[in-house]
């Protein structure tokens, strides 16, 4: 426990004293209000401290945040069974050693039985207090963390994104640049359409860069410009084939891919007249593939392999789908997922924030509601055990409302930690994540 929380018990311990002396003591002298001060501190400090030292390492060995539904277990049964010892203890040395109004073999034959029940229910309820302050401490500091992880996650992945979007300029422009370099010399009116072909196309990638996602539409479109490009460099040596469904066009694929995927081809592949290098570019239930024939060229220096591992790497921070490549003797096959929405997952607005502060005020109303119904069941069932007891001793009624309602304490309790509805959510969302899984495993 912390220095304050001694501080507070030996006011309260002082304030408990006061009132009894002053109201209950017959005699008042200096020997009775020592005496008061003594019992008043031994009750403070064995039940306050005693409760707050286990909470406290109840905190430290089963965090609320980690283990929610076993510390409530724990709890519960680490709480009777210590706060039935500390009141014994309490109540022992008050009347037997202090005021010596019974011998033990008396004490514990059951004179003080009652007494004794009735201050385990007020332990009790200082116990469920002090549980409740640390559970909502703990919700709040765990709270605050996963939203800053949330915000620095989504820093990061921002981050990182427009350092992969970055890449897309300064290569394609290198690659263009070469491509411009080598037909000057070879061809200077080709040359010149190139030229003007490749303004338009960097007009688009200079729209596109900055996107997420474009659709499969404006990508084959896009595709086809530069492949008409490629065709005014390597005229018979390169064909293209689109093979596109159409009811995949409206859906969103990343932006460039097909542009990064092409250049890989081009760049590891031999292309001749005799020899051409065909490229297909068709669909596959909801993959875009793009395939060509092997006639890999020897190179002299090794590929630094920014095209693919870009394409891969955005695909990672906007899907779980994964991108595929297949290799054989005869070809070369890449598979971009086609997504059918546009994700949101690299940002996280007020609506996240928001969704995380409702579920936990829904925590913390459903603990206050079950630390509230465990305080008044053990503030009136004594009171309705001491009136039963006053009024008739024959028969006790009071078992009834102490049992019922204890039962129903219990099913608050299993229900709050876990084995209610929150424990069928959870196996629910559980077994969705493990079918959203092996659907994506086939995928």
């Amino acid at each position: 426990m912390k220095r304050k929380n001694f501080i507070t018990l030996a006011w309260v311990s002082l304030g408990t004293s006061m009132f009894f002396f002053f109201v209950f003591t017959d005699e008042k002298n200096i020997e009775n209000f020592l005496y008061t001060i003594i019992i008043s501190f031994m009750y403070s400090f064995v039940l306050g401290g005693g409760n707050g030292l286990i909470n406290d390492f109840l905190n430290k060995k089963f965090p609320w945040s980690e283990a929610t539904t076993k510390r409530g277990i724990i709890s519960i049964v680490v709480i009777l069974i210590a706060n039935i010892i500390m009141v014994y203890f309490c109540n022992y040395m008050n009347f037997v050693v202090f005021q010596k109004g019974a011998t033990t073999a008396e004490y514990f034959k059951g004179k003080y039985n009652f007494i004794n029940w009735f201050t385990i229910n007020i332990a009790l309820l200082i116990s469920a207090f002090l549980h409740a302050k640390g559970f909502m401490d703990e919700l709040k500091k765990t709270s605050r963390k996963e939203v800053v992880e949330q915000k620095l996650i989504a820093k990061s992945a921002n981050a990182q994104f427009e350092s992969l979007k970055n890449q897309l300029d300064p290569h394609f422009l290198f690659n263009s640049l070469n491509v411009l370099s080598s037909l000057i010399d070879e061809n200077p009116v080709q040359a010149q359409k190139f030229t003007a072909s490749m303004s338009k196309i960097y007009r688009y990638v200079l729209e596109q860069k900055d996107k997420e996602l474009v659709t499969v539409e404006d990508e084959i479109e896009f595709a086809k410009i530069y492949c008409d490009l490629l065709k005014t460099r390597f005229e018979d040596s390169v064909n293209f084939q689109f093979d596109v469904d159409k009811e995949n066009l409206r859906k969103f694929v990343v932006p460039l891919s097909l542009q990064l995927l092409l250049e890989n081809c081009i760049k590891h592949n031999l292309a001749t007249s005799s020899k051409p290098l065909s490229i297909r570019i068709f669909t596959e239930g909801d993959v875009l593939c793009i395939e060509n024939n092997l006639q890999i060229r020897e190179q002299i220096k090794e590929s630094a392999g920014i095209g693919l591992a870009n394409i891969v790497q955005r695909y990672s921070l906007l899907t779980d789908r994964n991108v595929y490549i297949e290799k054989s003797e005869d070809y070369f096959k890449v598979k971009l997922p086609i997504l059918i929405d546009k994700p949101n997952v690299i940002s996280v607005n007020s609506d996240d924030e928001d969704k995380a502060y409702l579920r936990a005020r829904k925590r913390v109303k459903e603990m206050k509601g079950f630390y509230g119904n465990l305080a008044s069941y053990c503030i009136i069932i004594p009171f309705l055990i001491f009136i039963n007891l006053y009024t008739q001793n024959k028969y006790h009624w009071f078992w009834w409302p102490l049992l019922g309602w204890g039962i129903g304490v219990a099913s608050h309790a299993f229900q709050v930690f876990g084995i209610g509805e929150s424990w069928q959510e959870k196996k629910i969302q559980e077994i969705m994540n493990k079918q959203k899984n092996r659907h994506h495993g086939k995928i």
